[in-house]
């Protein structure tokens, strides 16, 4: 049965348009204007769409010449950001569940001031770890590989994972968990066989939250790297600074929306199962 479009209805749907082309206005403006020539941009209407329209930005972008024995486009690139994202996820999300069912499952002296600590780490700003995270990774060998961006951003998540999975163990049916252990079911097959299993929601949450957080950090990326071992977001930094004079905004463009098409595209295919996760007990406690 189809509701019927009241007044209040009609103010409500008209101001979530607002608010959608507030956040879709940027995204509009930097697609149009990486199709166009640098000459249109130059005009300074920005929101028109190209009288020219050419996909010779979006080629500089992803493999522009090199500067010396540097190559400036994101080609390179793309692939350590691959490199350094999945495993970091896939761990993050092991060790986040594991300490989530630990936390829950099993009576473990002082787990809350564990989860305490876990979580404070939640807060920690990146700036304060900077230091004592490089003299970590040069004792370890990892300074400047994509190993040790991995390393980092596996440590940075755990905390994240624990908060998610914890959360939703919590409110895991203890029903299931004293039949599996009477038919026999020890630590580890409890939680393949049974937890795991039933945490997609919860785990589709990390994942997503986890994957954008790593790609779209620049910060560890430009402490930790070196230049074979650059992400993405560092590499469009260097696409952005190698102009030198005539600034090409068309490039610019082109390279920004190359960077975020990953995240864009995570979020577009399972952006109804973050919402089912959260809604499932991720943020119960």
């Amino acid at each position: 049965m189809k509701r019927a479009l009241t007044p209040q209805r009609v103010l409500l749907y008209l101001v979530l348009l607002f608010l959608a082309l507030i956040f879709l206005t940027p995204v509009y403006v930097m697609v149009v204007n990486s199709f166009k020539p640098l000459d249109e941009i130059r005009a300074g209407n920005l929101v028109s769409l190209p009288l020219a329209p050419t996909i010779e930005p979006w080629l500089q972008a992803w493999s522009k010449a090199q500067i010396g024995v540097q190559p400036t486009g994101l080609a390179p690139y793309f692939m350590n950001s691959f490199l350094m994202v999945v495993p970091a996820v896939i761990l993050s999300t092991v060790i986040g569940a594991l300490n989530g069912y630990v936390l829950t499952q099993f009576k473990v002296r002082g787990a809350t001031l564990i989860f305490g600590a876990l979580l404070f780490s939640v807060f920690i700003p990146f700036q304060i770890v900077l230091i004592p995270m490089a003299r970590l990774l040069g004792e370890l060998g990892l300074a400047g590989t994509v190993g040790g961006l991995v390393f980092v951003h596996t440590v940075y998540g755990i905390g994240f994972g624990t908060l998610f999975f914890r959360n939703f163990y919590a409110a895991f049916p203890q029903e299931l968990v004293k039949s599996a252990r009477m038919d026999g079911a020890g630590f580890f097959v409890l939680f393949w066989r049974l937890m795991l299993p039933n945490s997609l929601p919860i785990v589709v949450v990390n994942v997503i939250w986890q994957f954008t957080n790593i790609w779209n950090d620049f910060l560890f990326g430009a402490s930790f790297s070196d230049f074979d071992s650059f992400p993405l977001t560092v590499a469009l930094n260097n696409l952005v600074s190698s102009s030198t004079g005539v600034k090409e905004y068309n490039v610019h463009f082109a390279g920004a929306f190359i960077a975020a098409l990953p995240t864009l595209i995570v979020y577009v295919l399972s952006g109804k199962y973050f919402v089912r996760g959260l809604m499932a007990g991720s943020v119960k406690g």
